[in-house]
């Protein structure tokens, strides 16, 4: 061999010993799919950085699984093993000989025809258990929206798969828990109408109750505020309070109606009326970009209300009737707040607009009307005994009724006098820090009802027993506005769907079995006969020129 060749072989030699040394010490990944399926969020990474100890993953989603499901726990396991690449993280598949089920975890039961033409019931359990530390949280990984097919909600779980696991990892290694607060002191909803949502948030939040009082510091502790369907309007004490926690950077939930009425009256006397209803923060909104208006919705997408047709007093006969003003809102999928969350229940709900023009602030559409809705100005008087009204004239689509906010906002007091009653050492601020609000103009949204002394979920309808996203939308609202990690952006990711036409592949089932096997032998066969051909020539033009 050359001395030049000796040189280039050393080169490369040396090149290969370098590029391994690298290699060791830089991971390179590329992912090459259309929908970065396998790249995970800065979020993600960054949390994953900063674990110190491994994090132990136990996945019970096992057994005799569908494709769909074991799609499901392929994906978990793969972005698992993502983690893992940026932290310490221990994952096994859930052994029910030797181990013991947690409990809360409900099945879900997967109804499939085999193909003799029975049903066969499967309970499969879509659960995760994330512990770290000694301590641990039970997620679940299976989306139910019931505006969505199996194999719809089996995507959205996958969407889902690095926020949920994700958002365990967060809440147990957090060093301090965040505060969240319910405002009191102008009707709102009592504790026992919002237990559950409460219950709910407890486990992310310390949550408290309390009135607003003179001094805009003591609300800065709280990360989120909740005003939770007030009755009586807020003093200027009050909405200076609370601007002044937005100018801070506060983030507040506000859940208003635009209306007043009486539940009570309606189910005593048969009809109710309905006046605007007043707060007092219409300004200060309004000053926010946005505007609910004091008028009632109806949609011809709504709840059913028990009426009783019997013609005979003496005899009740119910029957379920459209309640026109209980619409099921829709949801966006653009937002991280409403993504794959299933309708939303609420009565006597009011419009919002938009106001404000270019502002600077950014207004996202959460929930809305159908595509047949109509509104009834106010002062007006709903009557149960008027349940046939024009469809004709439901010509209304798409109507906002919760928007979230988010930008620099102007102050309402930008311009005014402090109240004399404020006592405060804070520089009063006429522009926010970058912030985030959501209103939502319906207070049944947020409100549960009771029985035996216990909250049901909120969002359940008794009548029908049907479980709406109410809880989904509320939790959502109040993690994206506490968000300050950027962690609720990961709900956004989006996987393509591509689904088989089941019908049309039943049809062609022999023609596709036939094709899916001899086509592959043909080919074989082709490659072999072209090969075998060419070596032929190849040996018989090497026989003649010898």
């Amino acid at each position: 061999m050359k001395r030049k060749e000796w040189y280039i072989w050393g080169a490369v030699v040396l090149l290969l010993a370098v590029g391994a040394v690298l290699s060791r010490a830089w991971v390179i990944r590329v992912d090459m799919t259309d929908d970065k399926h396998y790249t995970l969020g800065r979020p993600t990474r960054q949390l994953l950085r900063q674990l110190d100890e491994p994090v132990e993953v136990t996945l019970y989603l096992d057994g005799d699984l569908n494709s769909g499901f074991r799609r499901l726990r392929s994906a978990t396991e793969e972005t698992l093993d993502e983690f893992r690449v940026y932290a310490p993280i221990r994952r096994h598949r859930f052994d029910s000989e030797t181990e013991k089920m947690p409990e809360g975890m409900q099945p879900t039961i997967v109804h499939e025809r085999q193909h003799n033409g029975k049903t066969a019931q499967t309970p499969v359990y879509p659960y995760a258990k994330v512990s770290y530390k000694g301590r641990y949280t039970l997620v679940g990984l299976l989306n139910n929206n019931r505006q969505l097919s199996g194999e719809e909600n089996l995507n959205a779980s996958i969407e889902n798969i690095e926020y949920t696991l994700t958002e365990a990892i967060s809440e147990l290694t957090r060093k301090s828990t965040p505060r969240v607060a319910f405002i009191e002191g102008h009707q709102e909803l009592p504790e026992p109408r919002v237990a559950d949502l409460t219950q709910q948030l407890s486990r992310h939040f310390q949550v408290d109750r309390g009135r607003i009082g003179h001094e805009p510091e003591a609300l800065l502790p709280y990360r989120v505020l909740i005003i939770a369907d007030p009755q009586t309007p807020f003093s200027e004490e009050d909405k200076y309070c609370l601007d002044q926690y937005v100018m801070q950077g506060g983030r507040i939930l506000w859940v208003l109606n635009g209306v007043q009425f009486s539940d009570e009256v309606l189910s005593q006397s048969g009809f109710t009326p309905v006046l605007p209803l007043d707060l007092n923060l219409s300004d200060m909104l309004f000053r926010y970009g946005i505007r609910i208006q004091p008028a009632l919705l109806q949609d011809v997408q709504c709840l059913p209300i028990p009426v009783n047709v019997s013609a005979d007093p003496e005899q009740t006969n119910l029957q379920p009737m459209p309640w026109y003003y209980a619409p099921l809102l829709l949801t966006s999928q653009e937002s991280p707040v409403t993504k794959n969350v299933t309708q939303v229940s609420c009565s006597f709900a009011s419009p919002i607009e938009a106001v404000g023009g270019d502002d600077g602030i950014m207004k996202d559409i959460l929930l809305a009307t159908s595509t047949a809705s109509r509104v009834i100005p106010t002062p007006a008087e709903v009557d149960l005994g008027d349940m046939d009204p024009d469809l004709n004239t439901f010509k209304y689509r798409y109507i906002p009724v919760a928007v979230a906010l988010q930008g620099e906002f102007p102050s309402i007091f930008a311009h005014r006098i402090m109240p004399d009653s404020i006592r405060t050492a804070l520089e009063k601020r006429d522009m926010s820090l970058e912030t985030r609000q959501i209103v939502v103009a319906s207070g049944s949204i947020i409100r549960n009802e009771t029985e035996k002394g216990q909250a049901l979920p909120v969002g359940y309808d008794r009548y029908s027993g049907m479980q709406f996203g109410n809880r989904d939308f509320l939790m959502n609202a109040v993690l994206y506005l506490a968000d300050n990690e950027g962690l609720i952006a990961l709900r956004q990711k989006k996987i393509d769907l591509h689904l088989l036409n089941q019908k049309r592949a039943y049809e062609r089932l022999t023609a596709i079995q036939l094709i899916s096997t001899l086509v592959p032998i043909a080919l074989l066969a082709i490659a072999g006969t072209v090969v075998l051909l060419c070596r032929k020539r190849k040996y018989t033009h090497t026989k003649h020129t010898s």
